[in-house]
């Protein structure tokens, strides 16, 4: 994670990259029996998934960065984190249609 954005570096040598400005929703999932992940998409529905046990302070305070960002809302949707998923953040400007993502 860097100031320009996201960064995740898997085993099989593939990458997953965004920049923060391209960021339009972040989701968390998983928890109890694994790890939670963050999700954070952009406006063609790329994503980079970042799994928790490989962030950091610097990546949550990032994360306040977004516009109208709730940290009490990712709180507890971390608490509550299981099988689905949760939308924490989304876009307060999102582009007219975004066919694969699901609003709430």
């Amino acid at each position: 994670m860097t100031e320009e954005g996201v960064t995740r570096h898997h085993e099989d040598g593939s990458v997953d990259a965004l920049a923060w400005e391209d960021v339009v929703e972040v989701r968390v999932v998983g928890g109890r029996d694994s790890d939670i992940l963050y999700i954070l998409l952009d406006r063609g529905g790329q994503r980079c998934v970042v799994p928790e046990s490989a962030i950091d302070a610097t990546f949550l305070t990032r994360l306040c960065y977004l516009p109208d960002f709730d940290a009490d809302r990712l709180g507890a949707a971390v608490d509550a984190a299981g099988d689905g998923y949760v939308v924490v953040w989304r876009s307060p400007d999102p582009p007219a249609s975004l066919p694969d993502f699901e609003y709430d």
